[in-house]
């Protein structure tokens, strides 16, 4: 149990990242799916315009969650700096989502609505992995030397809750660490 202790204690912060990310992107994936049928299927707009569309959308409501929700710790750069680098990359996202749709409608010729589907899902997939290692790497930076303290990045009410049921007392943060500390931490653990 320490190992798996000492593991989420080092990439806690990537963990909380990725699962606000997941949340988020999940969100925004099924606006981008549900937009894209609509487009597509029911206002007869064509392939690349319907995914570019849609994803153009998904984009602005992925903006308001990664930005106040999922990196609201990072405050390292510019806010105009973040925003064009968020769109940026977003852009080369759409363009990898629109390129995997054009290979398949237009190269392969699958033009039926399952084929559609599975292309654009398969690109935003492809297009997701891009954008979180761009966030992380260039768009939504940590200050110097400001990381957040574990208890920053947990829900308050259930990380409150966690805490009381499992330790019994509240943790204190140890900035030289960037953990949290307490006499019975993990004590239910062992």
């Amino acid at each position: 149990m320490k190992l798996i202790r000492d593991l989420y204690e080092r990439f806690q912060l990537l963990i909380h990242e990725v699962a606000k990310f997941g949340i988020v992107g999940s969100l925004a994936f099924v606006l981008t799916i549900a937009l894209v049928n609509a487009f597509h299927s029911g206002a007869g707009l064509g392939a690349i315009t319907a995914a570019t569309l849609a994803n153009i959308l998904a984009t602005v409501f992925a903006f308001v969650g990664n930005k106040f929700w999922a990196f609201r710790h990072r405050k390292g750069s510019h806010w105009g700096r973040e925003t064009l680098l968020f769109f940026f990359f977003n852009g080369i996202g759409i363009l990898i989502t629109d390129g995997v749709v054009a290979t398949v409608h237009y190269g392969l010729g699958y033009t039926d609505n399952f084929s559609y589907n599975v292309a654009n899902i398969f690109g935003i997939g492809l297009a997701t992995l891009f954008r979180l290692y761009c966030y992380r790497r260039w768009v939504f930076l940590m200050a110097d030397d400001d990381a957040p303290l574990p208890e920053q990045l947990e829900p308050e009410t259930s990380g409150r809750l966690f805490r009381w049921l499992f330790h019994g007392q509240p943790r204190t943060a140890d900035r030289s660490r960037g953990t949290l500390s307490a006499a019975s931490s993990w004590s239910w653990v062992r």
